[in-house]
């Protein structure tokens, strides 16, 4: 069954949730889209690699010491070879960095494989100060001064807003940049309460817009990954206000 809530659900966004939601939301988009720009374009998925240097208390091990030849025999003191060097201390290669990769959608020329749109789905990572974020940013960059057109989607309501001129105070948005209109863009706020709109995808001109149904993905990808299951069990994060935590408890699944 599709998502209870009218637009975007709050629950999405929890930390432990998100990125498997991103990566089935990208395909649903690419999926939506084919049957509307096909034979002319080809759509396909890309990842782009985050790499996050981990502290010191959540580095992964790659190997745990071995305690029995790390201490020799029981009741035995371990004596070295005259031959040998002396006997190491054993430990570990902690594996300092983690990797994150996260898909976005591109639409090419079928004959030259010329990239004509990027869609983008912001993450946590994007948002939150950092070196992701301007990693991120310098990526939008190299989109909005290409020949491509750009779509940026945001559905989460965490974290430092990335900069957008003339967006008003709203929840989330989608921002559609034409390369002929640049610098200016296309803004589509939506509010928590409201249902995610269809939004054009812009193509090679003269070509009408593709349509891309946000609540339509939404639903699907809700219905598909069985979320319902066990992602009510923790509030939304960030906590939503007192008035729309009272709005929301009406679409709570019973169970």
């Amino acid at each position: 069954m599709p998502s209870p809530f009218p637009g975007m659900n709050p629950y999405l966004e929890q930390e432990d949730i998100w990125h498997d939601f991103h990566e089935r939301f990208i395909p649903a988009v690419a999926e939506m889209l084919l049957p509307q720009v096909r034979p002319k374009y080809i759509v396909r998925l890309d990842q782009q690699a985050y790499v996050h240097e981990l502290p010191a208390e959540e580095r992964r091990l790659i190997g745990r010491p071995d305690v029995y030849l790390a201490r020799g025999s029981a009741g035995t003191e371990a004596v070295a070879s005259s031959t040998s060097a002396k006997s190491p201390i054993l430990g570990s290669v902690p594996l300092a960095v983690d990797v994150e990769k996260e898909s976005y959608v591109e639409i090419r020329d079928r004959q030259n494989r010329e990239i004509i749109t990027v869609i983008e789905l912001i993450s946590p990572s994007n948002k939150r100060v950092g070196v992701d974020r301007s990693a991120y940013l310098a990526k939008r960059q190299d989109f909005l001064g290409s020949t491509a057109h750009f779509v940026e989607i945001d559905l989460l309501r965490g974290g430092p807003r990335l900069p957008v001129d003339g967006l008003p105070p709203t929840d989330y948005y989608a921002l559609i940049s034409r390369r002929p209109a640049r610098p200016q863009v296309e803004l589509y706020p939506v509010r928590l309460r409201d249902r995610l709109p269809p939004i054009p995808i812009p193509l090679r001109e003269p070509d009408p817009d593709a349509v891309l149904d946000l609540q339509g993905v939404l639903d699907r990808v809700y219905d598909a990954a069985g979320y319902e299951d066990y992602m009510y069990s923790r509030p939304p994060e960030p906590a939503l206000s007192e008035p729309d935590a009272v709005w929301a408890k009406q679409f709570l699944p019973s169970a």
